[in-house]
């Protein structure tokens, strides 16, 4: 699978989306150390793929390069940036009962504007899932990045390009 590329500069507001989701009861908030047990765990176990590693790489960076979303003290999803490599956003994840409902894109929204004000103008998301290419579209008109590869990913060991 190929990576995505979005325009930094032309993505929404998250804050019309983080308002509608707090009336509901869920938060959205930048994680922070004495969680990053928890959210690792959760990484692991909340979707097809585990993601602990990332997480663990995002609270390598300080400030932790990674929004979280909590519903009664409960933890329902998460979203790094700046894990897998530079300029990446992933990877996310939101419990399957939670979706639908705005918080990954909430999720997805905060994190490429963490990303901006770095100063980037573009992020790429780094080899998503098929399910996730239109959401991502829909989202934040990520484009397809023609490549025949699998990208920064070939450098993993059970990827031999």
């Amino acid at each position: 699978m190929a990576d995505m590329l979005v325009k930094l500069y032309n993505i929404p507001c998250s804050h019309d989306i983080e308002e509608n989701l707090f009336k509901s009861g869920i938060r959205i908030k930048k994680a922070l150390a004495p969680d990053r047990s928890k959210i690792i765990a959760f990484a692991r176990t909340c979707a097809k793929d585990d993601y602990s590693d990332e997480v663990r790489a995002a609270f390598s960076n300080n400030p932790a390069t990674c929004y979280i979303a909590t519903r009664e003290k409960e933890l329902i999803g998460f979203a790094c940036y700046e894990a897998t490599a530079r300029n990446f956003f992933g990877p996310m994840a939101v419990l399957e009962s939670e979706r639908k409902k705005g918080v990954g894109k909430a999720l997805l929204l905060k994190a490429l504007e963490s990303m901006r004000e770095l100063g980037y103008a573009y992020a790429i998301i780094g080899w998503p899932t098929k399910s996730a290419v239109s959401f991502y579209k829909k989202c934040v008109d990520a484009i397809m990045i023609d490549e025949n590869s699998s990208g920064v990913y070939k450098r993993m060991i059970e990827i031999d390009e």
